[in-house]
């Protein structure tokens, strides 16, 4: 029932995050220079601030501002407008020795006939998984692209349903199992994200879900623990045990998370206490517990550490070598998003673990969603963003550029 671990002696690799000719290898001149200059934009707090606004402005009377998005922020955090277009994308991170998590982006949807065709691009995402299987390792879907916000947060709350409610559940639901099953019957590791803290738990009780019918023989589904929760910890070790009790495994990933302002404004404006850590520190904290813990049961869980943060990458390492995990053992997974924090996916890979990137794609108009997103969380993670222009500013002076 349980996964098998390989325990042998782990040939220690010369692991720096700060090897910027393996950081950047990937990258041509002209793509280096256009890094540098794109986060030095970015950095600029108002320019962040004020380019939603304007971009969505200039979409609505119709100025031709897509290529210019495409050939410039779009290049840099997607894969492209379509699974084939992200093929490129795909062979070059493989190349690198990097898988691909291909993760259809398009957002904020509430059509029936919209989740039923979000339904079929991650299907499609998973055949694109069985053509090029060493090149994608995972597959994921948001419970919101296939199925309506306002329903998940009625069900979260335990509210009633009406009739036509019971039927649209019914339909959610089977796109979700048939996704699953998809996942499944290809034998591909399928994530499921996290999302905003009152549609949570119905999430959370679907992935469960299909981890009783589709974890048996080993993780197939993944569920995400959001550590910047002050309960997600101690959900991750719960679910552990109800998996080792009725006898399926578990896949975890591990993240921050994403809608910390967001799930702090609505706390207080609705007068309930806020499921977020008091601090960084608390969250970095658990995040680091919750990686220790999934180390310590390898033999119930498969785990990715999707994090930016160098410090618990160096974790992860330390703990598998304590452990005497090789570096390429099948359950544990490094991940970071594409176009961001190269040093620490491309090292790692170069040592041998098992790494993947989040490769977005869709159509630039309904993408813009996702990379404004990104964008805030650049400027929000100053610190970080200034290491990765002293990264690139490093690599183009070694490059002479």
């Amino acid at each position: 029932m349980s996964n098998p671990i390989i325990v042998n002696s782990v040939n220690k690799a010369n692991l720096s995050f700060d090897d910027t000719a393996i950081a950047f290898k990937h990258q041509n001149n002209k793509d280096l220079k256009q890094s540098f200059w794109l986060f030095k934009l970015i950095s600029n707090n108002l320019l962040v601030k004020i380019g939603p606004f304007f971009t969505k402005a200039a979409l609505a009377i119709k100025l031709p501002i897509s290529g210019l998005i495409k050939a410039t922020i779009f290049k840099q955090f997607c894969g492209g407008e379509t699974i084939a277009e992200c093929t490129q994308t795909i062979k070059k991170l493989a190349d690198a020795g990097v898988g691909t998590i291909l993760d259809y982006s398009v957002e904020g949807e509430d059509e029936e006939l919209v989740f039923d065709l979000t339904a079929q691009e991650i299907i499609n995402t998973i055949k694109k998984a069985v053509e090029m299987p060493t090149a994608i390792p995972f597959c994921v879907f948001k419970v919101t692209g296939i199925a309506r916000f306002g329903l998940l947060q009625k069900i979260n709350a335990k509210e009633e349903l009406k009739d036509y409610e019971k039927l649209e559940w019914e339909k959610a639901l089977s796109r979700v199992e048939n996704i699953c099953k998809t996942a499944y019957d290809a034998q591909k590791h399928l994530m499921i994200d996290a999302e905003e803290s009152w549609i949570q738990e119905v999430i959370d009780d679907l992935a469960l879900q299909m981890m009783r019918k589709f974890n048996k023989e080993k993780a197939i589904i993944f569920n995400t623990y959001q550590l910047y929760r002050h309960d997600k910890l101690a959900d991750l070790i719960s679910d552990t045990t109800l998996a080792q009790v009725e006898g399926f495994l578990l896949g975890a990933k591990l993240v921050r998370g994403a809608y910390m302002e967001k799930e702090r404004r609505r706390a207080e404006e609705m007068g309930y206490s806020s499921p977020i850590q008091p601090d960084k520190a608390s969250t970095d904290r658990d995040y680091d517990l919750a990686v220790a813990f999934c180390v310590d049961h390898l033999n119930q869980i498969s785990f990715v550490a999707g994090t930016h943060n160098q410090h618990s990458c160096l974790l992860l390492t330390e703990k598998m070598e304590q452990q005497q995990i090789p570096h390429h053992q099948s359950q544990v997974y490094f991940s970071q998003l594409l176009g961001m924090s190269d040093n620490l996916s491309f090292n790692l890979s170069n040592a041998g673990y098992n790494v993947a990137k989040y490769v977005p794609y869709g159509p630039v108009k309904a993408v813009l969603p996702y990379l404004f997103r990104r964008a805030e969380e650049n400027t929000a993670i100053a610190g970080q963003m200034g290491r990765e222009l002293s990264l690139i500013a490093k690599e183009m002076k070694r490059r002479g550029l």
